[in-house]
């Protein structure tokens, strides 16, 4: 493809020459001639003066100073070098096709239904009343139960659980071994102190283009719905519990556990390892830092860090004055010493 394509189809504005042949994509040390890199992080800013890209995605306010003797770097300006990366690396890439139809091994219900273009692996099994629609694809060992309902362009990899019942809407991706519907941790205590499961007979209900990766737990709920509201992210071995909501466009990082009836926002970025306890609401916008532990509600906008969570900006100031406490208990030490030597008149 030529440079000059690559920058109209990206919509970017070129500082080179056009007919320059590219054919692939890297980061700037990895990158060779032929291939596209991008800069989102200043601080990588003078890689870009020995890359041996062809071009490289940038914002308009960057400077590309080469070093001497190498060739031109042509520059796609950006407004968003990341984003444009991204769109470059799916024009490159060759995304897998597969035959629509059912593999021999495959068990699915009479009463199903699969829409046209659909494949389903070996070994996968579709349940009774099961709803699939156009140009999904299920890889081998994939599991739905009866009664589920699921959208077009549905990608579920291998070992991935949908349960009875839920909904799943368009475009969404399910990777390797991810639990939808699983029951809820619900348990009664009885007065003999057993524990006493609790029916988890509600659905969880995925919106359109969500992805949750691998080995991730979305839990159904006793009463009402556990919702994955449009275009979540959730990464892999995140837990969200009964009765859970997550937000448009809000992103799970690994590692994060939702408690029961949490309430996540719209566009909210959850850290690595966030713990929420149960009956929480965040905000629309919030962020809360990586191993955050979440016992209170979150206002719309705020940032939010440490166990137990506190403002950002106060949080800094602790770990800041955690690394001083062994010089402050020495001084403290120190004087608590001349005190005790004034009060017995310096002896």
């Amino acid at each position: 493809m030529k440079l000059g394509e690559l920058a109209a189809r990206l919509g970017c504005t070129l500082e080179g020459d056009a007919q320059i042949e590219v054919h692939g994509v890297a980061g700037i040390e990895e990158a060779r001639a032929g291939e596209v890199t991008f800069l989102s992080n200043p601080r990588y800013a003078r890689d870009l003066a020995a890359t041996s890209a062809s071009a490289a995605l940038v914002e308009n306010k960057v400077a590309i100073d080469r070093k001497p003797g190498l060739a031109p770097l042509s520059a796609l300006r950006s407004a968003n070098p990341y984003l444009d990366f991204a769109r470059t690396v799916e024009i490159f890439h060759s995304a897998q096709t597969y035959l629509p139809g059912i593999h021999s091994t495959a068990v699915v219900a009479k009463s199903a239904k699969i829409g046209e273009g659909t494949h389903i692996g070996p070994h996968c099994f579709v349940d009774e009343g099961v709803e699939i629609g156009r140009n999904c694809v299920l890889h081998s060992l994939v599991t739905i139960y009866r009664g589920t309902k699921i959208g077009d362009d549905f990608l579920a990899h291998s070992q991935t659980v949908v349960r009875e019942g839920c909904a799943i809407g368009n475009r969404v991706i399910l990777q390797n071994g991810v639990v939808i519907g699983g029951d809820g941790f619900g348990f009664a205590k009885r007065a003999d102190g057993r524990w006493y499961k609790i029916v988890q007979q509600a659905p969880v209900v995925i919106e359109d283009d969500v992805e949750i990766q691998a080995n991730s737990c979305i839990d159904r709920a006793t009463v009402g719905e556990t919702r994955i509201r449009r275009g979540a992210k959730i990464d892999d071995l995140v837990l969200v519990g009964h009765a859970c909501e997550v937000g448009e466009d809000s992103i799970l990082c690994g590692q994060v556990g939702l408690a029961g009836s949490t309430v996540v926002g719209n566009r909210c970025i959850l850290a690595g390892q966030v713990g929420s306890a149960g009956h929480l609401e965040i905000g629309d916008g919030a962020v809360i830092t990586a191993q955050s532990g979440m016992h209170l509600d979150v206002p719309p906008g705020a940032i939010r860090s440490g166990s137990p969570v506190m403002e950002n900006k106060l949080y800094l100031k602790v770990i800041a004055a955690l690394k001083r406490i062994p010089e402050m208990q020495k001084t403290l030490r120190h004087i608590a010493g001349e005190m005790e030597r004034i009060k017995t008149g310096g002896k």
